[in-house]
């Protein structure tokens, strides 16, 4: 199946306040073309919050005609990785959308550090030798002022000695710090003398060795955003406290005013016009029964919870896709969730609805049975095999047809006989009758079991009420799907379903943590079978499975002589009254 790309076209009915100030930026002239950037560090694979910011940022530069970078703000190398690197890539392409360029904080290491020795020499940063631990003893509490540094009337002279032999590598790791030398009594404890630099012996996975120092990210983010002339800044609410910060080192580095500093580091195609960018933010997507902390789904990983990043039951972009999800429903998601600044939970059947919607106007149909049961029709000839013809879809003759194999011995589902039925049961119970989906209707005549095991139901199929025929039209309650047992195809079929069994697992009342909560029925594996025009479905194809749900086959271990289905969402949501599927 192949996926949807999203467009760049305008959309002129989606409205929130960032593409309103956005609009009435370009209104005034404040700028000719928009520019974002997509910003993740590689220390972990996307989830699906991430994908709200995607499809954000490169909405509000599609919507109107702007480009939009993915950047990888690489100053953190101790925990991260080229494996996430090319995930990452990866999903924004599946998502559907085309960076402008690929950049990475790392191209303007040297930029940083000409914008750090600038910013000694106008005497608003310094070295200090506090530790860690004692920097957090200096920096004061919310409703008490820190205290100055030691360190922080150093001359000029010896900050820029001190600073360049940082470069050089002459310190151990943790030794010294470059601090921005702003208010120790300030309000906001961002603007606290931030460290700016750090001493790390490490290796870079684009730089080597080169650097023994590296950037903050609040440092580093401001002057990447300026030098690829970005102009809005969109980031979640958690960055909101970080912002005069951002704006204090935009002002007081003044890339556009000492442009001979970094230009001729830039290299070709890098060459953009310098902006002072706004950053603007807006609510994360939190949705319920799910944790989207990067360290705790490393844990969920580390500790064999589950399979891996791409486990179908993580929130993870890999895991969403080998679930089943689709680009078009993330994005129909992130249009519904929209964009605000008041954080609020969104409830996981709203995702669910999202792809229930994608899927049901373009998924094929196919018949498919979990939990088997044999069904032989008695009045039938055994050698009997026919051909019948089913649409692929109901609504969508585009879709073609198909041949559907039928002879005389069948598989139902299980849950759909009953031997003692109870009150409201419309299916196929001893002496009563069903409709066999387009064939006819049966009667149940006679249960084989082993002890209490079913083995097989034998039945009478009324001849007249097949397909075609006058008596085709003669009424009963239940209609139910089968598969033609001589030409069924054995499946691997993954049943997933939530991961945790309380909406809000990072709530630690009571003593217990998200770990408590995990949800012992989020995957069942069973035998079952399916037609052969399922099982000879590609690796990401998607299908309803009649009466059933919605399935995808795995892309890593599905093959047509071997198939494996994963449950993607079920036709209806069946943790409505609270309880798992």
């Amino acid at each position: 199946m192949n996926e949807a790309v999203a467009t760049t076209a305008s959309v002129p009915d989606k409205q929130d306040f960032i593409r309103q100030i956005v609009r009435d930026d370009l209104a005034s002239g404040k700028h000719a073309v928009v520019r974002t950037r997509f910003p993740p560090e590689p220390n972990g694979y996307l989830h699906i919050g991430h994908a709200k910011s995607i499809c954000l940022n490169f909405g509000v530069a599609g919507e109107n005609g702007g480009l939009c970078n993915l950047r990888f703000d690489d100053t953190n190398p101790a925990k991260e990785d080229l494996e996430y690197v090319e995930a990452i890539k990866d999903d924004v392409h599946w998502l559907g959308f085309e960076y402008a360029e690929l950049r990475h904080a790392s191209d303007y290491f040297e930029v940083f550090y000409r914008s750090a020795l600038k910013l000694i020499g106008d005497g608003k940063a310094y070295v200090c030798d506090l530790s860690a631990d004692e920097v957090r003893q200096y920096r004061g509490t919310l409703t008490e002022p820190g205290r100055n540094s030691p360190w922080r009337d150093r001359s000029v002279a010896e900050n820029l000695d001190l600073f360049q032999r940082m470069r050089a590598g002459e310190f151990p790791d943790g030794a010294r710090t470059l601090r921005a030398r702003i208010d120790m009594a300030s309000g906001n404890i961002n603007l606290r003398d931030p460290a700016i630099y750090r001493i790390r012996h490490v290796s870079h996975q684009n730089t080597g060795n080169a650097w023994p120092i590296y950037p903050m990210y609040d440092y580093a983010h401001c002057i990447s955003d300026a030098v690829e002339g970005i102009t809005h800044s969109l980031c979640t609410l958690e960055f909101e406290d970080h912002r005069p910060l951002y704006d204090w080192c935009i002002d007081h580095i003044d890339l556009a005013a000492h442009r001979e500093l970094w230009q001729p580091l830039l290299g070709a195609g890098l060459d953009t016009p310098v902006s002072r960018p706004r950053q603007i933010e807006f609510s994360r997507l939190n949705i319920s029964y799910t944790v989207m902390s990067k360290r705790k789904l490393m844990a969920l990983v580390q500790d064999g919870l589950v399979s891996g990043w791409d486990d179908p039951r993580m929130p993870t972009l890999q895991g969403l896709r080998r679930r089943g999800y689709t680009p078009g429903a993330l994005r129909l998601l992130a249009d519904r969730v929209g964009i605000s600044k008041q954080n609020s939970m969104t409830d996981f059947a709203v995702l669910e609805g999202c792809i229930r919607e994608d899927l049901d106007s373009r998924a094929p149909r196919r018949m498919g049975v979990v939990d088997p049961v044999r069904l032989v029709i008695d009045n039938l000839d055994p050698a009997l095999a026919e051909t019948l013809v089913f649409a692929n879809h109901p609504k969508d003759p585009s879709l073609g047809t198909r041949a559907v194999h039928f002879s005389p011995e069948l598989w139902i589902e299980r849950e759909d006989f009953m031997e003692v039925p109870v009150k409201g049961f419309h299916r196929l119970v001893p002496g009563g009758e069903v409709r066999l989906r387009g064939v006819g209707i049966v009667k149940c005549e006679r249960v084989d079991k082993d002890g209490e095991r079913i083995i097989a139901l034998h039945c009478t199929l009324d001849p007249a009420t097949r397909a075609g025929l006058p008596g085709a039209d003669r009424k009963v309650k239940g209609t139910i799907h089968w598969v033609c047992a001589r030409h069924a195809v054995p499946a691997e079929l993954r049943l997933y379903d939530r991961l945790f069994m309380v909406p809000d697992p990072d709530d630690e009342d009571g003593g217990k943590t998200y770990r408590d909560h995990l949800n012992p029925e989020s995957v069942r594996v069973v035998r079952g079978y399916v037609e052969p025009a399922a099982a000879a479905a590609a690796p990401e194809d998607r299908c309803q499975f009649e009466r059933l749900g919605y399935f995808v086959a795995d892309r890593r271990d599905h093959a047509p002589t071997a198939p494996v289905f994963n449950r993607t969402v079920g036709l209806r949501d069946s943790w409505a009254r609270g309880a798992p599927a």
